[in-house]
């Protein structure tokens, strides 16, 4: 079957196969998600206005490998991406494998990262156009600060679910 490029712009391309209509990132470019707890046993979190969304949207940090400098690996993404959206800088990362975010409408992947040995270097934000705000939750308090998120109207990322399954599952196996 022939694959053919409906559309092309500088970040991603729209493709065909037959029926079936994907987007793909450029370049092959990844992401890394990254779980980051801090020193006091804080998850990080981020949230910002997402243009497809309309509105902003609670997320894992994360961001592109490779988009800044080419041969850039995972785990020096990670760091960056940390220190530019929750100024943190990582002593360690961890790589946990690699995901497909939508693979019915997408070739994009990421990789999941664990950070640790948080060091505060700055107020984060990511760069002038993201307006991240950091949140710093415990643990144990993700399922319900993500509940008040999505009353105030906030989208919560799908990638959100990689921490509250475990919660879930307790509560399906407890009926």
């Amino acid at each position: 079957m022939t694959t053919e490029t409906v559309w092309k712009g500088k970040y991603l391309s729209v493709r065909k196969s037959g029926t079936w209509e994907y987007a793909e990132r450029i370049g092959a470019i990844a992401a890394a998600v990254i779980v980051a707890i801090d020193g006091d046993g804080q998850l990080l979190l981020v949230e910002q206005h997402r243009v497809p969304l309309g509105r902003p949207c609670l997320e894992l940090p994360a961001g592109l490998v490779g988009d800044e400098s080419a041969g850039e690996s995972v785990a020096e993404a990670a760091r960056r991406e940390l220190e530019e959206e929750t100024g943190y800088h990582a002593a360690f990362v961890e790589e946990r494998g690699e995901y497909y975010s939508s693979p019915g409408m997408t070739s994009e992947s990421f990789t999941l990262v664990l950070a640790t040995g948080l060091t505060r270097t700055g107020d984060g934000g990511g760069d002038a156009q993201e307006n991240i705000t950091v949140h710093r939750v415990a643990p144990e308090a993700v399922a319900g600060f993500v509940a008040t998120k999505r009353r105030e109207g906030v989208a919560i990322d799908a990638k959100m679910l990689l921490l509250l399954g475990s919660g879930l599952l307790k509560e399906a196996m407890g009926r």
